[in-house]
């Protein structure tokens, strides 16, 4: 009953996976059939729901932060949602996004609304960022090479 209560006050705070939810009761001390009692209740509550977990982050992390597709899925993952879902959650909430658009939002903020790359310093260390940022190496180049200097 404690593990159960300990859970629904984290996630109050914010969604959490069930892994996430896992973590963070064993940390507290909670035994292992506590934990898997906790989380089968908040399961069948619907307190627990890694499907609407996994769209919250990839929202997120295409609207607030403008990463890309590989990056959001990574962010996914790493909250313990397994790569099945998470790919899921990413093409649903990419099929409404213009990957391209994404991909200027960030480089007109890095050039602090420079219409022209600098130089091939300038060229690689943006691409860098953008890879960095989950964006797909063929339309990073695209994106780069139609702002280049001639």
């Amino acid at each position: 009953m404690k593990a159960y209560v300990d859970g629904l006050k984290m996630l109050a705070r914010r969604e959490l996976s069930e892994s996430q939810i896992r973590q963070r009761l064993a940390r507290k001390g909670h035994s292992e059939s506590d934990i898997d009692e906790a989380v089968e209740r908040l399961r069948g509550e619907r307190a627990i729901d890694d499907a609407r977990v996994a769209a919250a982050i990839a929202r997120t992390e295409t609207s607030l932060r403008r990463r890309g597709k590989l990056r959001v899925r990574m962010q996914i993952q790493r909250a313990g949602i397994g790569k099945d879902l998470a790919k899921r959650a990413v093409d649903e909430v990419f099929s409404e996004i213009d990957d391209d658009e994404l991909i200027e939002a960030s480089l007109r903020k890095r050039l602090r609304d420079r219409e022209t790359i600098a130089d091939d310093r300038e060229f690689h260390r943006l691409y860098r960022y953008l890879v960095g940022q989950g964006f797909e190496t063929d339309k990073i180049m695209r994106a780069l090479e139609l702002r280049k200097r001639k």
